[in-house]
C-alpha cells in the first residue's frame, strides 16, 4: 500500500487533473469558476458509486463475460451518467462556448476517473507500474476526453436555440460511447493506446480552443454594438416610429397597457445587462476582473420580477424583437454568477 500511495498513486491520479488545469489556464476569458468546477469534478466522482452499483446488478443479472460487458455495456452506462451532467449545465445556460463545454465535459470525467483510480488503487494493490499508466495517461484522459467531446459537439450542436430538442444530444453521446468501447477493445497494446490518446486529444482541444475563443471574440465585437445601438434607439426620441416600437403598439390590442410598459422595461433592463455582461467579458479578455456591483444585483431583481408580471404568454410575444438564444442567456449567467 506504501509503493501504491507513493509511487503509484501520482501516475493514477496526476494526469488527468494536470490536464483539467492545464484547459482552465487556457481560459483567458474565466468562463468557468473554479467552484463550479470542483462541484462538477465532484459530481462526476459520485457517479462512479452508481455505475458501481448499475453495473453489479447487470452483471448479476445477465450473467454475461466481462469482456463483452467492458467492450459493449460499461461504455454506454459511463457516457450517459457522466453526459447527464452536461446535459443540467447546458439546460441551465451554464454553458456557452465550445472551451467552456470542453473544460466542463473534462471535470466530469476527471472526477469520475480520479474517484475510478481510487478504487482500484485499493483493489489492485499489487499491479506493475505498467498499468498505472495505462490508468492513469490512457483510462482517465479517455474518460474526460470522451464527456469533452460529447459537450463540444453537443454545444455546437445546439448553441444558436434556447430550448434543447433532445434528439440533438444522440451525435454527440453516441460518439462518446464509440470511442470508450474502441478504448475498451484495446485493439492494439495498452501502452499503444495510452500514446494515441495522448497524441490525438490535445491537440483536437487546443485546436477548438483556438476557434472557440475567435468565435466568442468576434461575437462580443458584434454583438456588443448592436445592443449598444438598440439601447440608443429604446432611449431616443424617434423610438415610437422604429420597428418594434411599433410593434409593442400593436401589442396593446392583445395586453394590457402597463403590460406593454413593462415589456418596454424589460428590453431596456435586458440590454442594459447585456451590454455589461460583454464589457464584463471583454476586461477578462485583457486581464481585468471586475466585480459585479449591487447596482447590478438590483437590475437582476428588478428584471425577474418584470418576468412575473410580464408573464410567459407576453415573453413569447417579444421574441420577434427580443433575439435570444443560449448565449445571451449564458451571458447573463456568467454577470450573475
Amino acid at each position: 500500500m506504501t509503493q501504491n500511495l507513493f509511487v503509484v498513486a501520482p501516475i493514477g491520479l496526476l494526469p488527468v487533473i494536470i490536464f483539467l488545469v492545464t484547459l482552465l489556464y487556457m481560459d483567458s476569458y474565466k468562463l468557468v469558476s473554479m467552484r463550479a468546477i470542483i462541484g462538477v469534478i465532484g459530481v462526476g466522482g459520485l457517479l462512479v458509486i452508481l455505475t458501481y452499483f448499475i453495473s453489479g446488478a447487470v452483471l448479476d443479472y445477465t450473467q454475461i463475460d466481462w469482456s463483452i460487458y467492458t467492450r459493449y455495456v460499461a461504455p454506454p452506462i459511463e457516457e450517459i451518467l457522466k453526459a447527464s451532467v452536461i446535459v443540467v449545465l447546458l439546460r441551465t445556460n451554464r454553458i456557452g462556448f465550445l472551451v467552456d463545454a470542453a473544460i466542463f465535459g473534462f471535470a466530469v470525467g476527471a472526477g469520475f476517473a480520479v474517484v475510478e483510480n481510487l478504487y482500484f488503487l485499493q483493489t489492485l494493490d499489487h499491479a506493475n507500474i505498467g498499468v498505472w499508466i495505462v490508468r492513469g495517461f490512457g483510462t482517465a484522459i479517455m474518460h474526460g476526453g470522451a464527456t469533452a467531446i460529447f459537450a463540444i459537439l453537443t454545444q455546437a450542436l445546439t448553441e444558436r436555440n434556447i430550448g434543447i430538442n433532445p434528439l440533438m444530444f444522440l451525435p454527440g453521446l453516441a460518439l462518446a460511447i464509440a470511442l470508450h468501447s474502441l478504448y475498451n477493445h484495446f485493439l492494439i497494446s495498452p501502452i499503444q493506446s495510452t500514446t494515441l490518446i495522448l497524441l490525438v486529444l490535445p491537440p483536437v482541444l487546443y485546436v477548438i480552443y483556438l476557434h472557440s475563443s475567435q468565435a466568442m471574440h468576434d461575437w462580443l465585437q458584434l454583438d456588443f454594438d448592436a445592443d449598444a445601438d438598440l439601447l440608443e434607439q429604446i432611449n431616443s426620441s424617434e423610438f415610437a416610429e422604429s420597428s418594434i416600437g411599433r410593434y409593442l403598439g400593436e401589442l396593446t390590442k392583445k395586453f394590457k397597457g402597463p403590460v406593454v410598459v413593462d415589456m418596454l422595461c424589460y428590453l431596456r433592463l435586458y440590454t442594459e445587462l447585456a451590454l455589461r455582461a460583454k464589457g464584463v467579458l471583454m476586461m477578462r479578455e485583457n486581464g481585468f476582473d471586475e466585480p459585479v456591483g449591487e447596482r447590478t444585483r438590483a437590475k437582476f431583481a428588478e428584471m425577474r420580477f418584470l418576468e412575473k408580471s410580464i408573464g410567459k404568454t407576453g415573453r413569447m410575444a417579444m421574441r420577434p424583437f427580443l433575439h435570444m438564444d443560449r448565449k445571451d442567456l449564458w451571458q447573463l449567467y456568467v454577470l450573475e454568477k
